[in-house]
Parts: structure tokens; C-alpha cells; sequence
């Protein structure tokens, strides 16, 4: 492993720790938010969280979940992954089906 590897794994983390943060914070913040999407999944309109997880992380590869968006919207995760060379990938992910419905690199990263 070169020296440059760990450093770009490190500055993404540390660039995303604002990106964790918030979302983190604000799961406390939007009580509702998480009330209304328990109700759509007791309703049958998303998945349990547990297993579109399990679904999208084996979809993922070797790339390790970082955080999720609480709670979807229209029915949408936004699940945020570290790839093992350093680049962030965020997945959108159907909530019905459990789909992965697109990806989106973080800008300025390459494979």
C-alpha cells in the first residue's frame, strides 16, 4: 500500500465529516420525518431499512457504507459509500423495491 492511498482515504473521511454529521444531528431535530417513514414502511410503502442494507451493500462490493440520509424521500434512500481507493459513491436507492436507481460519485474523484 502507497503512502498516497491512506492520505486519500483519510481526507475523504475527514471531508465527510460534515456531511455525516449533520445527518446524524438532524435525525434528532425531525422526529416526524422518522415517525412518517416508519409509518410508510408499517404501511408497506418502502422496505425495512434492514434489508435494503443487506441488498445494497452486497451490490456494493468491497465499498463500506459510511451514513444514510434519515429518512427517504418519495420513497428514496441516499445511502453514502467509501470505495477501498479512496472515492465516495453516493447511492439512491427505491424504497419500494429496494433498487439501486442511480449513483453519484463525489465531484473530483476518479476511479
Amino acid at each position: 500500500m502507497t503512502v498516497r492511498r491512506p492520505i486519500l482515504i483519510l481526507c475523504s473521511l475527514l471531508a465527510l465529516g460534515g456531511v455525516t454529521a449533520p445527518a446524524s444531528a438532524q435525525s434528532f431535530a425531525h422526529g416526524d420525518d422518522q415517525k412518517q417513514a416508519r409509518r410508510a414502511m408499517l404501511d408497506g410503502e418502502v422496505m425495512p431499512f434492514s434489508i435494503i442494507k443487506r441488498r445494497v451493500e452486497r451490490a456494493m462490493g468491497d465499498a463500506t457504507l459510511l451514513g444514510v440520509a434519515p429518512p427517504p424521500r418519495d420513497g428514496i434512500y441516499l445511502m453514502q459509500f467509501l470505495h477501498a481507493n479512496g472515492v465516495v459513491e453516493w447511492v439512491y436507492v427505491d424504497g419500494k423495491s429496494g433498487d439501486i436507481v442511480a449513483r453519484k460519485r463525489q465531484k473530483g474523484q476518479r476511479d
